[in-house]
């Protein structure tokens, strides 16, 4: 195919990627720009729902993702201080795969984005270039121009925005602002032979909720690496995304935390540190032969795990579009037909939010209404998420 052939996607992450995958079994012309000097990932861990897998099957990468995966038994959510399992959701159970058919599994991020990169590199059409920041764009009508931080531009028929939560191609089509929720993200990975034996639900996914904090883990690379992820209102907001010790400044916030989680904390790097923000849900992020995805279009908090889930699930549905219609009908009709789901979940983790981190009386409350929870009742919540989207398969693809 001709340059004026080339889908341009800008960003190598799991959505830039698995879009390149999907588009490259219908035939078509890829060009992955990517920022980084090499495609790579950050080194900690993900979760990935049952929804992913109607695309990774239909791309025929299915397995391979399965076959780097954990198979957690339970998605757990413990009280922080108490200790106390408020809600355990079966993921392996006979009634859980015939409910929703795929697995819940968690991967190291390194090694799905490893699987998608090996097949990008194996597809013909994928064309992959580095260091390549794209920083402007221009719509010509028939084709479109990107143009980068060290001035190369590059031109395409079309330009599929995949750069991330702070996408500079939505500041040119949505022009809004950065959402940030006043929290801050510690992340870490341990050998799991540092976890004591008697820790309770290690080979679960947990989340333990407490008064302004969360934090989550599970394991890794089958059992031999324990990720933790902790969360807390952000004890320093001037300092953004910086290496600064926070050990003093966090640990009055679990200073009544359940001993086992005051174990897990011990282990923590706290000096690296993520800055945790969303946007507002937009109806629209299309212009032209021009659109965003995944987070660029509509990112989430991590209540429900659902960030690559979602960038996963349109990579499937851009491309069913892209085989019934040209490029301007088909990403408008891919913000339409993917805005309310993706709108729901923004809406949605940002209430889920709060419930993970209610303080006093309200935190009793919770719990309470929690008592007697089962794994039907958790099932019928997220039956939306798990068994929903809009068909995110790729018709043209192998199965």
């Amino acid at each position: 195919m001709s340059t004026s052939d080339t889908i341009l996607i800008s960003g190598g992450g799991l959505g830039g990627l698995t879009t390149a995958i999907a588009l490259s079994r219908q035939g078509r012309s890829v060009h992955v720009l990517e920022q980084a000097h090499e495609i790579s990932a950050i080194g900690y861990g993900i979760q990935l729902g049952p929804n992913v897998f109607n695309v990774f099957d239909r791309l025929g990468v299915g397995d391979a993702v399965r076959a780097i995966a954990d198979f957690p038994d339970s998605v757990v959510m413990t009280d922080a201080d108490s200790g106390e399992t408020l809600i355990d959701i079966p993921v392996t159970t006979p009634d859980y795969k015939q409910r929703f058919r795929n697995p819940y599994v968690v991967v190291h991020r390194a090694d799905i984005h490893n699987v998608l990169l090996d097949e990008c590199l194996k597809a013909p059409g994928v064309e992959i270039t580095v260091n390549a920041c794209v920083t402007s764009h221009e719509d010509l009508g028939d084709r479109v121009r990107v143009t980068c931080a060290d001035g190369r531009t590059f031109e395409g028929a079309a330009l599929i925005a995949a750069d991330g939560l702070k996408s500079r191609i939505r500041d040119a089509l949505v022009n809004d602002k950065l959402h940030p929720i006043g929290y801050v993200a510690h992340r870490t990975i341990v050998d799991m032979k540092d976890i004591p034996a008697d820790f309770p639900h290690k080979k679960d996914v947990v989340l333990w909720g407490g008064p302004g904090y969360h934090v989550v883990h599970y394991p890794l690379r089958h059992g031999t690496l324990f990720n933790i992820v902790a969360v807390f209102k952000d004890p320093a907001p001037n300092h953004g995304d910086q290496y600064v010790t926070h050990e003093e400044d966090v640990q009055h916030v679990y200073a009544n935390a359940h001993p086992a989680l005051k174990s897990i904390l011990a282990l923590m790097d706290l000096e690296r540190r993520w800055v945790i923000a969303d946007r507002n849900p937009v109806r629209q992020w299309n212009r032209g032969r021009v659109v965003l995805l995944g987070d660029a279009a509509h990112p989430v908090l991590q209540s429900y795990a659902q960030g690559a889930g979602m960038a996963i699930e349109d990579a499937g549905c851009i491309t069913n579009l892209l085989e019934q219609y040209d490029y301007e009908r088909a990403f408008a009709e891919f913000s339409k037909r993917r805005a309310m789901r993706t709108a729901r979940m923004q809406l949605e983790c940002r209430d889920v939010w709060k419930f993970y981190h209610e303080e006093g009386i309200e935190r009793d409350v919770r719990n309470m209404r929690l008592e007697g929870r089962t794994s039907e009742d958790s099932y019928k919540c997220l039956d939306w998420i798990w068994n929903g989207g809009t068909n995110p398969v790729v018709s043209g693809a192998a199965a």
